[in-house]
């Protein structure tokens, strides 16, 4: 099954990931049309933590030392798995909850698998996802929130980066993390949505745009193999990831601190790793404090 869905994420990639279009004249339920250059509604520091799949628990580690070493996060944006662990710790504003919630999950609580759901677009309906984040977030509504957090999705039909500020954090997240070909796109409206990660793997713009004045982003690298793919299917698997995490890569550039972990060879999909990914996490975000303190000094010394 785990060949399969990485086979699928590949079609997924190849066939969303070119898509290109511009916006409807309104926004759905949950999306901001967020004010581009001039207005700002919001100010301070944003942290955008991108996609990865499993990987993405070594978010946790630089949210830990970020909130050890008392740096401000006054907003969280987040893509795909990004997204989920935006909203563990956005719940609260506290590491240890989203911490816990964290090494919690496992492969079941967010992955249910529908053979038929194939005809709907992909094999995961994604109503564990939903379920998992209502049983377990304090708030269900990204209004509630402890800490402001948009949730990034892409628009199916335009490609368009769209960025959930309000509404239900489950279906938000959902929309998100819906990585085409293995979970059944999100329909909220008369939209529908799939990972947030096709093209704004790490949504340093979407952060811009709500006004941050300081951008920390964390760009979680693909995985590499231990050799070089042989296999055609996994040669362009291989390519492909390669290709999104250069887009991410690419976007990531835009903000004032780039965090990237050492995430080895850990598979999208393998959550047996989550302490060392954890530990990953920190050790880059420790190496990137003095940027960090530098950038935060700067604008201090600004205001």
């Amino acid at each position: 099954m785990r060949r399969l869905l990485r086979i699928l994420v590949l079609g997924g990639i190849l066939g969303v990931g070119g898509l290109t279009g511009c916006a409807g004249k309104k926004p759905p339920p949950g999306v901001t049309d967020l004010p581009r250059d001039g207005a700002r509604p919001a100010s301070g520091v944003a942290l955008v933590l991108g996609g990865g799949g499993a990987r993405g628990f070594a978010e946790i580690g630089v949210l830990r030392v970020l909130e050890q070493e008392k740096v401000p996060i006054d907003l969280v944006v987040g893509a795909s798995v990004g997204s989920l662990i935006g909203a563990l710790y956005a719940d609260t504003g506290k590491v240890l909850d989203a911490e816990f919630l964290a090494v919690a999950v496992n492969e079941e609580d967010l992955f249910d698998y529908r053979l038929f759901s194939f005809f709907s677009g992909g094999f995961v309906k994604g109503e564990r996802l939903e379920s998992f984040l209502d049983a377990h977030l304090r708030n269900k509504t990204i209004e509630s929130l402890s800490v402001p957090f948009v949730a990034v999705a892409v628009d199916l039909r335009t490609g368009k980066a769209v960025a959930f500020d309000k509404g239900p954090v489950a279906r938000a997240v959902h929309a998100s993390c819906a990585i085409p070909g293995v979970f059944v796109p999100v329909t909220i409206g008369e939209a529908t949505y799939v990972d947030g990660g096709v093209s704004d793997p790490i949504p340093v713009d979407i952060a811009r745009r709500k006004g941050a004045e300081v951008v920390i982003a964390v760009a979680i690298p693909p995985a590499v193999p231990g050799s070089a793919p042989s296999n055609p299917l996994e040669v362009a698997y291989h390519s492909a990831m390669i290709m999104s995490a250069e887009i991410g890569r690419l976007r990531a550039r835009e903000a004032d601190v780039v965090i990237t972990p050492e995430v080895g060879n850990v598979a999208y999909d393998d959550f047996s790793r989550k302490k060392a990914l954890i530990e990953a996490g920190e050790s880059a975000a420790r190496q990137a404090l003095p940027a960090i303190r530098a950038i935060l000094s700067a604008r201090g010394s600004r205001s």
